[in-house]
């Protein structure tokens, strides 16, 4: 079997994974709030794990393999939007819902096994509330029930803070009701007009900590595999849900691999609307940019560095995929090739499997290459709408090649050169080589400014 290796954040080394039970294998990714669009930067965690998943099910058999990703469905973001726009908290969470499921799908995600939502799951956030009050490491103050931070001597290990450089560094909310500024809630009262649920200390709603601590705990026990998401979420909320769920369940060990992945830039700089470079996954699929190509894209870059999305990248994404999906056009895929599972098992080496995919290419092993590709997401048939019902612009290509042909003889390429630059202007992608002359639909192409033969 592969022996494959994940950079842990918990003990901030590169290590063997070695399951709980290999017959189920446990994943756990932290989902998004449910109120708005997912930005680009929201996609990432989702593709290392998308691609985490496919490998550990490569590994260890599709059926052995069980991945959560839950969504946050009670938040006071939610309420917020509900109260401005005026639409139900409900119809809201379903709309965007619906949204992400679909911007995730249109990028080459599976979806996981479990996508539990957090309102089906208050009855166990209260029951784990009362077990951390009962262990004494919750209290009740003011009708909020917060945790008790001093109470856990492993507080900081995964973020590799102590609690005073916390207090020191970090925004807290200051609230008179608690004992320690860094205590989080736990249950929150709630007014007439915002979601609440009843409770031992009133009618309220949870934390979002408790949220993801509690739906893991349903569906996959006191421990499990790998836990993660954006390296964003490490301190407070991870750190946090190590604690609430240690406490509560001292016989587990909660998850016992962290992996993280990093931020997103676009254009070098950090993505921001004010600087007029925020975009959601939508706009960047409106915008022409095909999902397989913005997928190709994040796996350029290795998960634990910071990705940069530039036009450029997906010219090149494109034209790669576009040469790959015509030499593999026809060809029965086998199984991934060994280097590519050997790059893919040593800590999600995405970069050095597309290194691998494009050694396939080269060495004309096509039904390898497909077969490897789509361990990464890429070149399934379902993904390659981007390519059909585009323009047909093999008469250029013909016209192109005939021109050329004449300044051969004639040693003048005025012509040649006119014809091509007008294509490219259009977006037309020119390949001109010995063997032909390629004419194809390129990104941001647009048919109305194509030259009249």
């Amino acid at each position: 079997m592969t022996a494959l290796r994940l950079r842990n954040t918990l003990t901030r080394k590169v290590e063997d994974f070695i399951p709980l039970d290999p017959s189920n294998v446990r994943i756990y990714l932290c989902g998004p709030t449910v109120y708005d669009r997912a930005h680009i930067g929201n996609a990432r965690n989702v593709i290392v794990f998308d691609v985490l998943y496919r490998l550990l099910r490569q590994i260890y058999g599709e059926g052995h393999v069980n991945y959560a990703r839950n969504f946050t469905d009670v938040d006071d973001k939610i309420n917020a939007r509900s109260l401005e726009s005026g639409r139900p908290i409900s119809e809201i969470t379903a709309e965007t819902t619906q949204w992400y499921l679909d911007d995730m799908g249109a990028l080459g995600n599976l979806e996981p096994d479990h996508m539990p939502r957090a309102t089906a799951y208050i009855g166990e956030m209260i029951a784990m509330i009362e077990a951390l009050i009962s262990r004494g490491h919750a209290y009740e103050a003011e009708g909020h029930v917060l945790f008790d931070v001093r109470s856990f001597a492993g507080y900081g290990k995964l973020s590799g803070r102590s609690v005073d450089d916390m207090i020191a560094g970090a925004r807290v909310e200051v609230a008179p009701y608690k004992r320690d500024p860094m205590d989080f809630v736990l249950w929150k009262p709630s007014e007439p007009e915002l979601p609440g649920w009843d409770s031992p200390w009133g009618r309220g709603r949870p934390g979002w900590h408790i949220e993801c601590s509690a739906m893991s705990h349903a569906l996959f026990g006191e421990s499990f595999d790998i836990h993660g998401g954006g390296i964003d979420l490490q301190f407070p909320h991870h750190e946090n849900e190590v604690a609430q769920s240690c406490c509560a369940h001292p016989e587990g060990s909660f998850a016992r691999y962290w992996l993280h992945n990093e931020m997103l830039m676009v254009e070098g700089k950090k993505m921001s609307k004010s600087l007029g470079n925020f975009f959601t996954v939508r706009d960047l699929l409106d915008q022409g940019f095909a999902g397989e190509v913005i997928r190709f894209v994040y796996l350029m870059t290795h998960y634990t560095r910071p990705m940069d999305w530039t036009d450029t990248k997906a010219r090149e994404a494109e034209g790669v995929l576009r040469k790959w999906r015509g030499l593999t056009a026809g060809v029965e895929a086998t199984e991934p090739a060994a280097e590519v599972i050997a790059a893919l098992s040593d800590d999600l080496n995405t970069a050095g499997a597309i290194a691998a995919l494009h050694g396939l290419a080269n060495s004309g092993d096509y039904a390898a290459l497909k077969a490897s590709a789509r361990l990464l997401g890429l070149l399934e048939d379902h993904m390659g709408d981007w390519l059909k019902g585009g323009a047909d612009l093999s008469a250029y290509a013909d016209r192109l090649a005939a021109l050329r042909a004449e300044a051969m003889a004639s040693k003048d390429f005025s012509a040649v050169d006119a014809l091509k630059s007008a294509l490219l202007e259009a977006g037309a992608e020119v390949r001109m080589s010995k063997a032909g002359v390629e004419v194809q639909p390129g990104q941001g192409f647009d048919e109305s400014r194509l030259p009249a033969l």
